[in-house]
């Protein structure tokens, strides 16, 4: 512990003491799935009527990108595939987030477990994989809507299904970062404002990133969401998407760098 106050910047150390904590959160998260499950659910579920249904009527077809040309794909089923990774990315976001700062800062649930035989690097560890676990949950839900609607009935979003839980993983690792810089709630608001928001248009949710001017579509090229949106779309598709291993790669390095960068920023802080 010595060595990881004097360089809160060495390599994670991490053990399989993460899971009591997970599983804490699990006990007490069960208390109150009912109201989770509808704060997570119910607000994706209204952009996906709302727009799909509503917005769909008027758009009708979608030009998309296909090997050997483009193919015209229904709204709603554009829209089904990218916003289910705008949900992945919220719901592990606000449980990095709001929850954690909860636990971490306000409740001192971190402080009581720090008493017992658990390192920081766990209990961050810890954090991370339960917002991806409420990520997964909250997709895996609005697929079986998505299914009963009859959007989409490919087998292939078993496949769709990891790479909605990594993109969680993902969000949840660049929340935490936030959350150890964060002094009150009031702080996420710049998060959401200033990166999510945008990120949700530029990604290729709503409407086809090739609309975007050259300036822009490099920027979208270099956002998470973009190639989690890149990947589940033609799955949902019944496609195989291209370039698989360049998007999951960038998946890859973003969660690892802000699972480190999370990591050190949260060990200063207990450091003070």
């Amino acid at each position: 512990m010595a060595s990881i106050a004097s360089n809160p910047w060495s390599p994670p150390r991490l053990s399989r003491r993460w899971w009591p904590v997970f599983l804490r959160n699990l006990l007490v998260w069960r208390k109150l799935a009912l109201p989770s499950v509808v704060a997570n659910i119910a607000e994706p579920l209204i952009w996906l009527v709302a727009f799909g249904y509503g917005l769909g009527a008027l758009v009708g077809t979608v030009n998309m990108p296909a090997p050997g040309g483009t193919v015209a794909v229904p709204y709603i089923l554009f829209l089904a595939s990218g916003s289910i990774c705008m949900s992945a990315m919220n719901a592990a976001t606000f449980e990095a987030l709001y929850s954690a700062f909860s636990r971490m800062h306000v409740q001192k649930t971190w402080d009581g477990i720090l008493n017992a035989p658990v390192s920081l690097d766990d209990v961050v560890l810890a954090e991370m994989l339960w917002a991806g676990f409420k990520a997964l949950f909250t997709v895996t839900v609005i697929m079986l809507v998505m299914l009963g609607l009859g959007i989409t009935h490919t087998p292939k979003l078993l496949v769709a299904w990891p790479v909605l839980w990594a993109t969680g993983i993902t969000f949840s690792c660049i929340a935490l970062v936030f959350n150890a810089l964060a002094k009150g709630y009031d702080f996420f608001s710049y998060y959401f404002t200033l990166v999510l928001t945008p990120m949700m248009f530029l990604s290729g949710v709503f409407f086809p990133r090739e609309q975007l001017p050259a300036p822009v579509l490099l920027l979208s090229d270099l956002l998470p969401l973009t190639h989690a949106v890149q990947l589940v779309r033609p799955l949902f598709m019944d496609q195989w998407p291209t370039n698989a291993a360049l998007h999951l790669a960038v998946l890859v390095v973003y969660a690892v760098a802000a699972f480190w960068l999370a990591l050190a920023l949260t060990r200063k802080r207990f450091a003070r």
